[in-house]
């Protein structure tokens, strides 16, 4: 490694992104090789009970605040191939049983695992290939829930911030958010960063989203790549960098798909860096304004996250069910 500390002047767990090799032909950097070829949790290897222990101490006053849209939320949904869900109840002896039909694991507030995103003819996390996750259950979700998926979340305020510079997002415009407006609503927040630490950024899409009427609502379904348009992380090779070297383990934003719709081709697929390449899980459609409220009440913007992944072999996304306790 040519670094040994982080951005944010702590000693390194990784190498620098720059460190990393490429993939043969293409200046795409990769980390397979951190934590093995075998490996399958990706970046969730910066979590373990040190850093647990030292996320405990955000908690000051123990209370739970979902992170999650109700399941049956956007509505409609916005692909047009993912049906809605059918849930239906069944009369039982006793009382009832219910199940879901046609269920999108990655419909409403979720995170995309590492089966989700390949890197092209490269493969997914660790360069598997298709034929190894058709006849095993590597990468699985369910890899995740053994681990543990929970430790120091941060949340960065930009729709906040850039508000209160009399500069707010529009949420129907493709507005980039840099590392730079990332550090700057750090910076304003207080907020330091730790290896480790799950980040949490706020656009203010789900709210906006949620209070257009309902016709407003439906026109957006299906209009995703032809049309439609939110702010999110800029999709450069940069911010990839930017979240590696900073070494968070995770990334959730309450957004569509976490970086800028539309992606403009000549700066990549965000998606395809962090998932294939970086083994970061990415978390989409959070809710995040009661949390925005109380970390702006009490000045602090640290909390203990915890998720609770769906142990489902081969699974390839899942539910956040998702919470912060502050």
């Amino acid at each position: 490694m040519t670094r040994t500390t982080m951005p944010t002047g702590r000693l390194r767990r990784t190498p620098a992104f720059t460190d990393l090799p490429t993939l043969p032909g293409r200046d795409e950097h990769h980390a397979w090789d951190v934590w093995g070829r075998d490996d399958e949790i990706g970046t969730l290897n910066l979590i373990g009970p040190e850093q647990r222990l030292a996320a405990a101490q955000a908690v000051r006053t123990g209370e739970m605040i979902s992170l999650a849209l109700p399941l049956n939320e956007p509505d409609p949904g916005l692909f047009d191939e993912r049906a809605r869900y059918r849930h239906l109840v069944e009369d039982t002896a006793a009382g009832h049983d219910d199940k879901l039909d046609d269920f999108y694991l990655q419909s409403s507030s979720q995170w995309d695992g590492l089966r989700h995103i390949k890197a092209g003819r490269h493969g997914y996390w660790g360069g598997r290939q298709e034929e190894d996750l058709a006849t095993t259950g590597v990468l699985g979700i369910d890899r995740w829930a053994d681990h543990g998926f929970g430790g120091r979340g941060v949340l960065v305020d930009v729709a906040a911030h850039l508000a209160s510079r009399g500069t707010p997002l529009v949420p129907d415009q493709p507005v980039e958010i840099t590392t730079a407006m990332l550090d700057e609503a750090a910076a304003a927040q207080g907020t330091t960063f730790r290896s480790g630490d799950i980040l949490v950024v706020r656009t203010g899409w789900t709210e906006w989203y949620r209070a257009l009427p309902p016709a407003h609502r439906a026109r957006l379904r299906g209009t995703i790549g032809t049309g439609f348009a939110c702010p999110g992380l800029e999709s450069s090779q940069n911010t990839a960098g930017y979240l590696w070297d900073h070494e968070f383990a995770a990334v959730a934003v309450d957004n569509v798909g976490v970086e800028v719709f539309p992606v403009e081709r000549a700066k990549g697929f965000l998606h395809r860096r962090l998932i294939a390449l970086q083994g970061m899980p990415l978390g989409e459609l959070w809710h995040l304004r009661r949390l925005a409220e109380v970390c702006a009440a009490r000045g602090r913007y640290d909390f203990l996250l915890v998720s609770g992944v769906l142990p489902l072999p081969r699974g390839v996304g899942s539910p956040a069910n998702a919470y912060a306790i502050v």
